[in-house]
């Protein structure tokens, strides 16, 4: 029997990329998933296909949505077993031209939203012996060009998976963070440098054995998310084709 069987996941940016990939790993492996994202178009197409799933339009940058959707998957499911923090976004820019607005949207999503989605979720989790797995970066480790506020928030990320293992070492609840390098998602097809953008620097990030498929990362959250991971806590995992060991 998988080690996911009747464990109920809420993931972020289940409608696509990474997101979309771990809602049907999940899936398969037999959780019941609640997926949030904001593209219901999108989301409605990934939950055609998963069996017992459900989703749920969702503002992660609003504490109060964040707060509904947990209330919302206890409600309809009775418990939560993990949290997959995937929702991200990264957008390039000239620090010197970051405006207020893009400041604050780097933060909201990429480290707004998982704080207040794991502080709903964390004493249901309590009960549950569950866990947090958070999507952080190879930016989340290392600075990278243009970077500013997603670099910023993924720190934060990684600094926030680890305060809350220590928070949380005295009971069942685990809390690890993946990070991911350049990987095959709408957000890298998308990609656009900023104007007069020194392309050396920009390439700094890049693995010499290229991206990652969004399912090779998925399988290790899904690791992360099994009890099969009873004992791993507090770890924060470089997933990028080897970009991190030099």
């Amino acid at each position: 029997m998988s080690a996911l069987a009747g464990k109920v996941a809420v993931v972020t940016g289940a409608s696509s990329g990474l997101g979309a990939a771990v809602v049907r790993l999940l899936s398969a492996r037999g959780a019941r998933v609640h997926g949030l994202a904001r593209d219901e178009s999108r989301l409605s197409e990934v939950f055609a296909e998963v069996p017992q799933g459900r989703w749920r339009i969702t503002d992660l940058a609003d504490p109060g949505a964040c707060a509904d959707a947990i209330a919302d998957t206890v409600a309809e499911f009775g418990r939560i077993d993990t949290l997959v923090n995937v929702a991200g976004a990264h957008t390039m820019r000239h620090t010197a031209t970051v405006t207020d607005d893009e400041w604050h949207r780097d933060l909201a999503v990429n480290l707004n939203g998982p704080f207040f989605l794991s502080r709903a979720a964390l004493p249901h989790l309590v009960q549950t012996g569950g866990n947090i797995v958070n999507v952080a970066s190879t930016a989340g480790t290392q600075g990278q060009a243009y970077s500013a506020g997603y670099c910023a928030a993924k720190h934060g990320l990684v600094g926030l998976t680890r305060a809350l293992a220590v928070e949380y070492a005295h009971t069942a609840v685990r809390v690890n963070a993946v990070c991911p390098g350049g990987m095959l998602t709408p957000q890298v097809s998308n990609f656009v440098a900023p104007d007069g953008a020194d392309f050396d620097l920009i390439m700094r990030t890049a693995s010499p054995r290229g991206m990652s498929k969004p399912a090779e990362v998925a399988t290790l959250i899904a690791f992360l998310a099994s009890d099969d991971a009873s004992a791993v806590h507090g770890a924060v995992y470089a997933v990028d084709n080897g970009r991190s060991a030099d």
